[in-house]
């Protein structure tokens, strides 16, 4: 048994959804069934748990604790490969509070109520007691994780969890979505040369952006946003993308605590900027 998966099974029995990372801090990506979200995902993604296939490759909703599922075959190749294993705070009734530098801990230490401490290999997660919603760059430095996301798994850490405060729960409430109506997000109208002499190269394109905004570690906000503008300018003049790169990209930045609504304004903001 693999390190890895002995450390999960270990999480799991306390009942704390556990999910294989590979290198890069990355979750498995889609298996060939699960590519584009062909397999329709886990219903709703509002909730841990086993993927719809028998694979852990759907970030982390692929998150379990359920050692059948943890221990399978499908799931076996995968722990053998693995780098790192995450967990799904919200599923496990917590929220995680990763602090990205020195400055982000200094300003918890000033401001935050003194919780359970795990070092990073760059700053700190405080973890505390109750879920909420996540949320990546509520500070410099300062991303939340808990409903709807993954953290990677570093030990128990040291002190006494504590309630969720409400200071934490404000980093969240100071960005509420703008009351305006819906975007229409729309794959750009053709027209311009195309560079595509391959399929092959505008897939490269888009799994490259996948990764960089997947791998990114902090202003996530500010990386969906550069991709996007990325991809646009390189693939968004004649016609060859579609629908389903767009959703890909979405995808991507949802895997990183990005909702929906500022993927949105992120393309449109890009295509602006692009004169699309």
């Amino acid at each position: 048994m693999s390190t890895h998966l002995y450390t999960a099974l270990n999480l799991a029995a306390r009942g704390v959804p556990v999910l294989p990372l590979r290198a890069g801090k990355l979750p498995v990506p889609n298996c060939p069934a699960c590519r584009d979200n062909a397999c329709g995902g886990r219903p709703n993604m509002k909730t841990p748990g086993p993927c719809i296939c028998p694979r852990p490759c759907h970030g982390w909703a692929a998150a379990t604790a359920n050692p059948a599922v943890i221990g399978s075959p499908d799931w076996a190749t995968v722990w053998r490969q693995a780098q790192a294993v995450a967990f799904c705070p919200g599923g496990a009734g917590v929220t995680v509070v990763d602090l990205d530098h020195a400055d982000a801990v200094a300003w918890a230490s000033a401001t935050l109520p003194t919780t359970r401490t795990v070092a990073t290999t760059r700053g700190e997660h405080w973890i505390y007691r109750g879920a909420m919603p996540s949320s990546n760059g509520v500070r410099d430095g300062v991303d939340i994780k808990s409903a709807m996301s993954y953290a990677r798994w570093l030990g128990p850490g040291t002190g006494t969890m504590t309630p969720l405060p409400d200071t934490v729960r404000a980093l969240v409430g100071r960005k509420p979505a703008a009351a305006v109506r819906p975007v229409a997000v729309t794959a750009p109208v053709g027209g311009g040369e195309c560079r595509h002499r391959t399929p092959a190269y505008l897939e490269r394109g888009i799994a490259m952006a996948e990764q960089r905004i997947t791998g990114a570690r902090t202003a996530i906000h500010t990386t969906v946003y550069r991709t996007f503008l990325a991809v646009l300018s390189t693939h968004g003049r004649c016609g060859c993308l579609t629908q389903t790169h767009i959703d890909r990209l979405f995808a991507a930045a949802q895997t990183k605590g990005e909702s929906a609504r500022h993927c949105a304004d992120a393309w449109v903001n890009a295509t602006n900027v692009l004169g699309r």
